[in-house]
């Protein structure tokens, strides 16, 4: 058998623990409850997107990401990774999600992106349409992602998980490690088109709740 070893992780690293004592029937208002949270993340997301665009020329012109811009965009990521696993995307936690866009080893999910230290000055006029295309068709159908009307496999599969802990008091765990793998390779896919990596979304599935270790032949 040859020997294996570790191998650098994708640098987008998306987590998550399923709560043990879930409401069986919280899940019914959690829309409503996330309300102010949405309304931020609007702002948050439009700050976001000017930010990558003059990221985006920085990339083309020295070879890096502002990393005050880095870390603002990673913290949108990570804002909107907890809500959408406190509601749609996941349901797996009843802890209302923090109004910040810091690390918080205490909450159940979380989102981080390994900074670059250089980038291709030429990759960032094409990675985020030309080669991402593939990714978005992918993305579009976990999320739902192709407008209004349209509801992705990830969110259908929540809402399976939470009719089955009202009725049963448990949620699947088979399920918890699904969705968790389609949220992890959309979150990639996000932090690629943002100019974040230039190493591409791979197409694979990591299930889990936690980045899971890769090994690969020597």
């Amino acid at each position: 058998m040859e020997p294996k070893r570790a191998v650098h992780p994708y640098p987008v690293r998306l987590q998550a623990r399923l709560d043990p004592q879930l409401s069986r029937w919280l899940w019914l208002v959690k829309w409503l409850l996330i309300i102010p949270h949405l309304i931020v993340l609007v702002f948050l997301w439009i700050a976001a997107f000017v930010l990558t665009v003059i990221a985006g020329f920085a990339i083309l012109f020295t070879g890096r990401y502002p990393r005050s811009i880095f870390g603002f965009n990673v913290g949108v990521l990570r804002w909107g990774w907890r809500v959408s696993y406190y509601t749609l995307n996941g349901f797996g936690t009843d802890r209302y999600p923090p109004f910040s866009l810091h690390p918080d080893p205490d909450y159940p999910a979380d989102l981080d992106v390994e900074y670059p230290q250089r980038l291709s000055r030429g990759l960032v006029l094409v990675k985020w349409w030309l080669l991402a295309i593939p990714q978005y068709l992918v993305v579009a159908i976990f999320s739902g992602g192709w407008g209004g009307g349209h509801v992705g496999l990830i969110a259908v599969l929540a809402f399976i998980a939470v009719v089955t802990l009202a009725f049963t008091g448990s949620y699947p765990r088979s399920l918890f490690d699904l969705i968790m793998g389609l949220n992890r390779w959309c979150y990639r896919v996000a932090a690629y088109a943002a100019l974040m990596t230039d190493e591409y979304p791979p197409f694979r599935l990591d299930t889990g709740g936690a980045e899971p270790a890769r090994l690969t032949a020597d």
